[in-house]
C-alpha cells in the first residue's frame, strides 16, 4: 500500500496569530515547503458523525484574496460533492450560489 504525508507548519506571532503558513507533501513533485496565506481543512469523523475543521489565515492575507479564496473553495466543494454523490440538481444550485457570491463580493470570474 502506498502512503503519503502532508505536513502543515504554522508560525505564530506573540499573540498566537498565524504569520506564516507552509505545507509540504511526501507525494509532491518538489520536496520544498510551499507558502500559503490561508487554509481550510475539513475532516469527517465517522464515529461522531460530524466535521472537524481548521480554518487559518495569516494576518497579512488581503481581504480581496480572502473573498476569492472562499469563492474558489465553494466552487471546488461543488465539484467534490458532484463526484462523490452524482447529485447534479443540488450542484447546479450550489453553482448558482457561487455566482451570486461572486457578484455580491465583486469577484471577477
Amino acid at each position: 500500500m502506498k502512503k503519503a504525508e502532508i505536513k502543515i507548519t504554522v508560525e505564530l506571532d506573540d499573540n498566537n496569530v498565524p504569520e506564516v503558513l507552509t505545507w509540504e507533501s511526501t507525494d509532491a513533485e518538489t520536496q520544498e515547503k510551499l507558502a500559503a496565506k490561508a487554509m481550510i481543512l475539513s475532516l469527517w469523523d465517522h464515529n461522531y458523525k460530524n466535521a472537524l475543521r481548521i480554518d487559518l489565515w495569516t494576518k497579512d492575507m488581503p481581504v480581496d484574496e480572502m473573498k476569492r479564496f472562499f469563492y474558489e473553495t465553494l466552487q471546488t466543494m461543488a465539484d467534490s460533492f458532484l463526484r462523490a454523490t452524482g447529485e447534479t440538481n443540488i450542484v447546479e444550485d450550489l453553482r448558482d450560489y457561487c455566482a451570486h457570491f461572486a457578484e455580491k463580493m465583486e469577484i471577477k470570474q
